[in-house]
């Protein structure tokens, strides 16, 4: 049995979903975006031009979730199946687009460096906890109208896994998509074999931009997966009501999923986000607070109902440093969001209302996420008997650790963490050097990032991608890349 956390009870869903649909026919959605806007007019929607308003009726709505995927998969640049969207399995990935790092000697926020996000990638590639990457933070030494593709870039250099991304422009998005056909041998095969998916964000409230919409609409017609990331604030850009963001959230991800579906029909979309309760006494979004938390929690239920894959940013910490609150924080939604069954869920290592990355962070959060995933394992029989054999055949003698019945099963009833997590003997700890968390995580990424061996790749394809990049980086006056790192 896999234990689940529900928020929503069947009534309250269907009046989150009736809702939701009549905010898309009243007051409708904005829509920037010509492309979109002649689709939804050819599809029956009622546009109004002047104001770039379309008015969405429910039977458009409900033929878009029909014909959405309700399952679908990224694959590694191996070609194998690494993530799968869809039902209740839960996978992790790292948040996306930091502005800084938590520099590990200071203790304090830096700007991002190439060597930086290439020591990330290569972290992320060595704990087995984390299940994807992501373009985790927008490196500060190449033009900022690069800062997109030049992530997407680097971490097609030295990963494997999957990778959760994003443009910020239109025009850079398809030079993203270049960078992910050359890694993956060809458009077909990265259709066929998906190893990336984008972030489209609506604006709250009801409300498409130019540029995220036609990112979205590129990705469904390239046949690249959209990840949809509705941010309602509560009190600030939707009601303040939890419930009412519930609500806006999924009126504004119905709308993701009309434009998607009408760009191409069968294109996959998940059902994400990134809202946040907003902070009244301090004006900031608290990623870290018990009340977005639920937010997140009740829109997956919504989009589980609906049959979509399903996304959310959890995990994280409003905290400036790896004190107690960012356990805290990070802990609770982590496992919240396990417990949710949510698809994927972004966020490791990220601080500060989600503009931070941390590599300390990051190795305890994978900690924390290989707690999640044992959790919803849940309790399974191990053998026709559940004890009373066993017990029997010891009696009252306390001599488990020899039987072949321990060996045979500890390692899969427990989840055995890193020496990041301290379950010494307080004498034992003290004789190790007393060292806090931190610095016990500082010393694994250390030596995770030192025993990372760069994957074998093309060098036709490694020199395709050098190409891509430079020839974008010259555009914006750069003329020569800045140097690898090892």
């Amino acid at each position: 049995m896999r234990p689940a956390f529900k928020l929503l009870d069947q009534p309250t869903l269907n009046r989150v979903l009736e809702e939701a649909k009549q905010l898309l026919i009243d007051p409708g959605v904005r829509v920037h975006n010509q492309e979109a806007l002649r689709l939804l007019a050819d599809a029956g929607a009622k546009v109004d031009l002047e104001k770039q308003v379309a008015f969405i009726p429910e039977e458009i709505v409900e033929r878009s979730i029909a014909s959405a995927p309700k399952e679908f998969y990224l694959y590694d640049l191996d070609g194998n199946q690494a993530v799968t969207y869809g039902g209740s399995t839960s996978q992790f990935d790292p948040g996306s687009a930091a502005i800084s790092i938590l520099d590990s000697d200071t203790g304090r926020q830096r700007l991002p460096m190439t060597a930086d996000f290439v020591k990330f990638v290569k972290l992320v590639e060595m704990l087995p906890q984390i299940d994807a990457q992501s373009t985790s933070m927008i490196c500060a030494d190449v033009p900022e109208e690069i800062g997109d593709l030049y992530r997407l870039y680097l971490a097609l250099i030295f990963m494997r896994k999957p990778i959760v991304t994003g443009a910020f422009r239109t025009d850079t998005w398809w030079v993203m998509k270049d960078l992910l056909v050359a890694a993956a041998g060809g458009e077909k095969a990265l259709a066929e074999k998906p190893i990336a998916v984008f972030d489209v964000c609506p604006s709250p409230p009801l409300l498409w931009s130019d540029l995220t919409c036609q990112n979205m609409i590129d990705c469904a017609q390239h046949g690249i997966p959209s990840e949809l990331v509705s941010m309602p604030l509560t009190g600030a850009t939707s009601p303040v009501t939890l419930l009412g963001a519930v609500v806006q959230h999924a009126a504004e991800c119905l709308s993701g999923i009309v434009i998607c579906q009408l760009a191409k029909e069968g294109a996959p979309i998940v059902w994400g986000g990134s809202p946040a309760a907003f902070d009244m006494r301090q004006g900031t979004t608290p990623m870290g607070a018990v009340e977005t938390w639920m937010i997140d929690c009740a829109y997956s239920e919504v989009g589980k109902a609906l049959g979509m894959p399903t996304h959310a940013y959890l995990g994280m910490t409003d905290a400036k440093n790896l004190d107690a609150q960012s356990g805290l924080e990070s802990s609770g939604g982590a496992l919240l969001a396990a417990l949710t069954g949510v698809n994927m869920v972004s966020g490791a290592g990220m601080m500060d209302f989600e503009s931070c990355q941390s590599f300390e962070k990051l190795v305890i959060d994978a900690e924390i996420i290989g707690m999640a995933k044992r959790l919803v394992r849940g309790l399974e029989p191990r053998e026709e008997s559940l004890a009373v054999d066993l017990i029997r055949k010891h009696g009252h003698n306390a001599d488990y650790l020899t039987d072949p019945h321990t060996l045979k099963w500890f390692s899969q009833e427990q989840y055995i963490p890193s020496n990041v997590i301290d379950r010494s003997a307080y004498d034992t700890w003290l004789a190790d050097g007393g060292k806090t968390i931190d610095q016990r995580a500082k010393a694994r990424a250390v030596k995770l990032i030192d025993d990372y061996q760069l994957p074998g790749k093309d060098k036709g394809m490694l020199d395709e991608l050098r190409v891509i990049t430079a020839k974008a980086a010259a555009k914006f006056g750069m003329e020569k890349l800045p140097d690898l790192p090892e």
